[in-house]
């Protein structure tokens, strides 16, 4: 299993939920949206594989 990032896909990753106000540094609930985005459209992509 390959679990490197690209450097620019990880720059860009990185962009989009780091936050200044954050004391880590990134915006958590931006950050925990976009994870459960993604695994939903992983859900709905999976289901409709299932159905075939």
């Amino acid at each position: 299993m390959e679990l490197e990032v690209d450097s620019d896909e990880k720059a860009e990753i990185a962009k989009i939920i780091s936050s200044e106000d954050s004391p880590v540094g990134i915006d958590a609930k931006k950050t925990h949206i976009i994870i459960i985005h993604k695994l939903l459209e992983i859900e709905k992509r999976l289901a409709k594989l299932e159905q075939k």
